[in-house]
């Protein structure tokens, strides 16, 4: 079964030019089946972009998904038309009136700031902590993996004197674990921070589990000990040019930025970018919504508990 999304979603038009499957609000309704609930609290400034890529790996599934689109009620965004925010997403006001068998976080280009400062972390704050009761399983990504370890468990970020620019392999810790089925022992993961979550504050931490980690650019996956909360440090579902237009947007800034690492082919900016990480992306995804959500969320969302 394919996602559900609102029929003039700029998305649509992309993904099913790529031949995915979407349903349409009017086709969904007329399927008698409990679709899964999911929220993506998207904060990434390219609104646009960073939808259509998380749908496609959303898709590739066979159950029918629900998706919530969520914007900061207090944040204004410099990047993204208030038109489209207003026709496809609900306020993170909305948010506290339902219940997700599933949420994800995602990151935003704001990790060189103490948490603090960020405009909109009391907004966030407010809603991580509803989620963790009204959400069966929440999926943070990249700053937002960040954010949650910090509010969660007080785990803190390192702010590095380069950027981590560039796909950055990562070297699995636990094959067995249902998140990282089908995953090679080191996988490739698109990476674009200043910061680093170390290993030892991870485990030091008795109530999470160190999934994946580089030794170059630190902590990549870790989950809750009780399977609620997903912590990943990357962006699997970057397109393949992602990281070349931030290189290049870095660059017309007059950015003291390294070139990407093992990146662009044959380290020509000029040539086009092979991707590395596609299947890695489909299996997180997918196992994230079977193994963390499908199979273990109660059938009625009321039920869910913290």
């Amino acid at each position: 079964m394919p996602i559900k999304i609102d029929a003039d979603l700029p998305a649509r038009q992309v993904l099913e030019s790529e031949n995915i499957f979407v349903m349409t609000s009017e086709r969904a309704a007329t399927q008698d089946i409990r679709p899964l609930e999911i929220a993506i609290v998207n904060l990434m400034p390219t609104k646009e972009v960073t939808e259509t890529q998380l749908l496609r790996l959303l898709s590739n599934t066979p159950l029918q998904i629900n998706i919530s689109l969520v914007r900061m009620e207090n944040h204004v965004s410099r990047h993204t038309d208030s038109s489209h925010l207003e026709r496809f997403y609900i306020s993170s006001d909305e948010v506290f009136s339902k219940k997700f068998d599933g949420m994800i976080i995602t990151g935003a280009p704001v990790e060189q700031l103490d948490f603090e400062q960020v405009d909109y972390w009391e907004d966030l704050c407010r809603i991580m902590d509803y989620a963790k009761k009204n959400a069966y399983c929440t999926l943070f990504l990249c700053w937002g993996a960040m954010a949650g370890l910090y509010h969660f468990y007080g785990i803190p970020k390192y702010v590095m004197q380069r950027k981590y620019s560039g796909i950055f392999y990562s070297d699995l810790l636990a094959p067995t674990d249902p998140l990282c089925r089908g995953f090679d022992d080191c996988f490739p993961v698109p990476t674009s921070r200043y910061t680093i979550i170390k290993d030892q504050d991870v485990l030091a931490n008795p109530k999470l589990e160190l999934l994946a980690t580089s030794p170059v650019s630190g902590v990549t996956i870790v989950k809750s000990k009780d399977n609620r909360s997903i912590f990943m440090t990357g962006h699997l579902e970057y397109d393949s040019d992602t990281i070349a237009k931030e290189y290049s947007r870095d660059i017309s800034k007059g950015l003291d930025i390294h070139m990407p690492e093992n990146y662009f082919t044959d380290n020509n900016p000029s040539l086009p970018v092979k991707s590395k990480w596609r299947s890695t992306a489909h299996l997180f995804y997918s196992n994230w919504l079977n193994y963390y959500v499908y199979q273990t969320t109660p059938y009625l969302l009321n039920e869910i508990k913290e």
